[in-house]
């Protein structure tokens, strides 16, 4: 898959009329961090920030995981997302 098809796929999510779970998106955004700026390298937030803690642990966890690799996955993700939303 090409980065076009990585770019495509980013732009599809933004257009899905149902929100996504918490997990998916979650996963959607350590895949995007992971597909654009490669390993979390920036400190952990603080206690009180469970937003930014969920958001952090979800880009760290594919640490070691290449940028195609996550390209391909999210990619992956927002084909499942589109085709759950034009089915149900």
């Amino acid at each position: 898959m090409s980065i076009a098809d990585f770019d495509s796929a980013v732009e599809a999510v933004t257009r899905l009329s149902k929100r996504p779970a918490d997990d998916e998106l979650l996963e959607l955004y350590g895949l995007h961090k992971q597909s654009t700026q490669g390993d979390n390298n920036s400190a952990r937030p603080g206690f009180t920030d469970f937003a930014g803690k969920a958001k952090w642990e979800a880009w760290n966890k594919l640490k070691g995981t290449s940028q195609r690799e996550a390209q391909n996955r999210y990619i992956e993700l927002a084909n499942s997302l589109i085709n759950r939303e034009s089915t149900s």
